[in-house]
């Protein structure tokens, strides 16, 4: 890989999936936008768009584990999702343990939240977490860019 590795990280969800931007250079890691997804299907094009935009040297996708370790349903359609990621743009994607991301997505913006009352200004939806989700899945690798696997 070259010097400065350039990310992307996917937290998939089966109405909206979380897209963030990351690199190597300063180890840091931004939330993007949120993709719609029917029943987990993303509008391909919009992937696309995200993908040529930043072009990637590795595609991260949150592989939400349950507690014990095991895969749930869901676990299988977020691999199905980075193997078609794979598949479609000739992407290296890895498969990155996502729990409990959500729940700290949601802690992070409830914390903005508050550190914005006072001042004008619109109240954050705790619904639209997605891309931050996606943001601490790809620190996490940052972190340890040794974590993952294959979808």
């Amino acid at each position: 890989m070259p010097e400065t590795t350039t990310l992307l990280a996917f937290d998939f969800g089966l109405k909206q999936i979380g897209v963030a931007y990351g690199q190597t250079l300063t180890n840091s890691a931004s939330g993007l936008t949120i993709i719609k997804a029917s029943d987990g299907v993303p509008n391909w094009a919009d992937i696309e768009v995200v993908l040529n935009e930043w072009k990637p040297d590795l595609v991260l996708v949150g592989l939400p584990l349950n507690m014990d370790d095991s895969e749930s349903e869901l676990s299988g359609r977020a691999r199905k999702f980075g193997r078609r990621l794979q598949g479609r743009f000739a992407v290296n994607v890895m498969m990155i343990d996502e729990r409990l991301t959500s729940r700290e997505a949601k802690s992070v913006l409830r914390e903005q939240q508050e550190s914005s009352r006072g001042r004008k200004g619109k109240s954050h939806d705790l619904t639209k977490i997605d891309h931050i989700a996606a943001s601490l899945i790809l620190q996490t690798w940052l972190e340890n860019p040794g974590l993952g696997e294959q979808p």
